[in-house]
């Protein structure tokens, strides 16, 4: 399988070579040139496969460079109970006897789904470094929970160095715990002082100057990293085959959305023959992508408008990987999406609404919602009164949404995307009460922390990459 740029670069190499790429080099996202269909009998032959053969028959197709018995390998390291604190790894749970369901994703290290996906490119990272004698240094930005998952995934691997880059002071208490209380030599925390789009135009300016790039190996692991959405896409199909449908009856989904890489790989699952009906995008205060499918025009909002919100791993302006979405909207035309990209990074909309592109748009089935701090209070509260169930606040933005497009005979799962215990003081002020916390996260709070804050400048942070991975060299003394 070869890999090509939603701006129309025809040839970005295997998988490997997009895992560590980060952006391509015309500014784009890696695609795959084609995406392989599940047909009816291929879904049934997945039915009572572990997680781990499940994520290999999906992602197998995809990742064609790496011999078959490496990659089964690494997903059975990936995807063990001691990690996930489950045999069945995301557990699908029924609230009540109505047709919404949980896709628990949140049992992992860091509490949070990004775990599912990050954990194999810790994986996958140290297997193609090795093979290929070579270091990556990542660079990432996180609104909160995609920095304590990929550093997480990353301890301990030698040929890994991290920076993560998020919003100063703009993560709940526990989240800004979590990332800074790791004290290991290849962990870097920078808090930027702006939101989370800051913190991403940086990670894309550092991308843009080659060759600073080339020089300090910079790769990336957020959610513009294919292999994240690839393994994402799994947990759709474990979803569906778990419900134990008839063949060709639909399911909905309804997934908590800031960047669109989770509700991607949605569509992506769907875009391989699942049976997925409605794809249910759901936004807080945040809702550019809500504007969108209820408008027909994606308007990028500026930093200055970005809302803090009580679910913040959500409070973001411009979406990354909607970019992939625009990319086959366009029936994989780069250039128009290089077109309408560019304009996005002038501050200009994209808008579909009468035009051809506006009817695949429709024809994908996505729709979406908003919530509110005080709808999020009100859905914690409701869903542990009804069904003694806790969830986060972000769990209840897609369930409240969710509830809004159910339709009759049609189960509605819901994507649990982190454990209440990460927001704890939102899910006290719903239900009076202190969510429960694994133990091995308790009085967290209170450890030791390592950061740096520093200004929303590129240059500044070029000088501290620099003067980091030169002190790991033994090249400069450190700044800190």
């Amino acid at each position: 399988m070869k890999y090509v740029s939603t701006r129309g670069t025809p040839d970005l190499g295997q998988f490997s070579d997009v895992l560590l790429m980060g952006l391509a080099p015309d500014g784009g996202l890696a695609m795959p040139e084609s995406i392989p269909a599940f047909g009816p009998a291929d879904l049934e032959a997945l039915r009572g496969l572990s997680y781990p053969d499940l994520a290999f028959a999906v992602m197998r197709p995809f990742i064609t460079d790496v011999p078959e018995d490496d990659l089964r390998a690494l997903l059975h390291r990936t995807y063990r109970s001691d990690v996930f604190h489950s045999a069945d790894m995301t557990p699908l749970t029924r609230l009540g006897d109505s047709q919404l369901y949980l896709l628990e994703l949140s049992n992992g290290p860091s509490l949070a789904f990004k775990d599912m996906a990050m954990q194999f490119l810790g994986e996958i990272f140290e297997y193609v470094l090795e093979r290929r004698g070579e270091v990556l240094n990542i660079l990432g930005a996180t609104s909160g929970d995609t920095g304590s998952a990929a550093e997480y995934a990353m301890l301990g691997k030698a040929r890994v160095n991290v920076f993560m880059l998020s919003p100063h002071g703009r993560m709940s208490t526990f989240q800004q715990a979590q990332m800074f209380s790791l004290h290991e030599p290849n962990i870097f925390n920078i808090a930027v002082e702006g939101v989370f789009d800051d913190c991403q135009d940086l990670v894309k300016a550092v991308n843009a100057d080659a060759p600073f790039k080339a020089r300090y190996e910079i790769g990336a692991v957020n959610s513009i990293n294919w292999a994240r959405v690839l393994a994402q896409a799994v947990y759709y199909f474990k979803a569906y085959l778990a419900l134990n449908l008839a063949p060709g009856q639909p399911v909905d989904f309804s997934v908590p959305s800031g960047n669109f890489g989770n509700v991607f790989a949605g569509y992506l699952a769907k875009s391989m023959g699942l049976p997925v009906g409605q794809l249910i995008v759901a936004s807080n205060e945040n809702d550019v992508l809500h504007d969108f499918f209820s408008s027909g025009t994606y308007h990028v909002r500026p930093a200055e408008r970005v809302a803090m919100t009580s679910s913040p791993s959500m409070d973001i302006g411009k979406a990354s990987n909607f970019e992939r979405y625009l990319y086959l909207i366009a029936d994989r035309d780069g250039a128009q999406t290089r077109t309408w990209w560019e304009g996005v990074g002038r501050g200009e909309p994209v808008a579909l609404h009468g035009s051809a592109h506006w009817d695949a748009v429709t024809a994908s089935e996505f729709r979406s919602g908003r919530s509110t701090h005080a709808d999020r209070l009100n859905t914690i509260r409701r869903i542990d009164r009804e069904y003694g169930r806790l969830i986060d606040p972000h769990t209840a933005d897609g369930v409240l949404v969710g509830e809004r497009h159910l339709r009759p005979g049609v189960p509605m799962v819901c994507l649990e995307t982190a454990l209440p215990a990460k927001f704890g003081e939102t899910v006290q002020e719903a239900v009076g009460r202190i969510p429960g916390r694994p133990e091995r996260f308790l009085n967290i709070e209170d450890a030791p922390r390592t950061f740096e804050v520093m200004p929303n400048d590129v240059q500044v942070l070029k000088a501290y990459i620099a003067a980091k991975l030169g002190a790991l060299k033994g090249e400069v003394s450190p700044t800190r």
